[in-house]
C-alpha cells in the first residue's frame, strides 16, 4: 500500500494538470529504506508528448546523484494519462527499473467524471508483472 500525504498527493495532481495536454512526470523521493514519500520533484517531460514521456537524462542522472547525497530513494514514480485510464502502458513497464517504488499514474483525461474529475492509482511494477495497490491519503506523516 502506497501512503502518501494530502499535499504530496495535491502536488502530483496539480503537475499532472498543469503539463495537460502533455504528460507530466517526476519523483518523490524519501529517506532510503523507509519507504516514505516526503521531497516532490517535478520533472520536464523531455518528449513533451501528450502520449509518452521520458525524463531528460541529465537530469535523471542529477537526480540520482542528488539522492545518493542525502541518503534518499526514489519512493514514488509518478507521471500522468492525458487521453487513457491511469493504468500502465507496455512502455511504462517496459521502463519500470525501480522494483521497490511506487509507480503512480494520474489520469487527466475527460471522462473520469464529475464527482472524481482525475484517477489516482498506484502498482507496483516488478520484472513486468504489474500490481495495483491501495492508496491511503493522510493528512501528513505524523498521523
Amino acid at each position: 500500500m502506497l501512503t502518501i500525504t494530502r499535499e504530496l498527493r495535491d502536488a502530483i495532481v496539480a503537475h499532472a494538470r498543469a503539463d495537460h495536454p502533455d504528460e507530466a512526470c517526476g519523483v518523490v523521493a524519501g529517506p532510503a529504506g523507509s519507504g516514505r514519500p516526503e521531497r516532490f520533484i517535478p520533472m520536464l517531460n523531455a518528449a513533451r508528448s501528450p502520449t509518452f514521456y521520458e525524463f531528460d537524462s541529465g537530469d535523471l542522472l542529477k537526480l540520482y546523484r542528488e539522492m545518493d547525497d542525502r541518503d534518499e530513494e526514489p519512493v514514488v514514480i509518478y507521471h500522468s494519462h492525458t487521453a487513457t485510464e491511469g493504468y500502465p502502458s507496455r512502455t511504462d513497464v517496459s521502463y519500470a527499473s525501480e522494483p521497490g517504488a511506487h509507480y503512480v499514474l494520474v489520469s487527466t483525461a475527460e471522462g473520469n467524471g464529475e464527482s472524481d474529475p482525475y484517477q489516482f492509482r498506484s502498482f507496483r511494477i516488478v520484472d513486468g508483472v504489474i500490481t495495483e495497490e491501495d492508496v491511503e491519503v493522510v493528512a501528513d506523516h505524523a498521523a
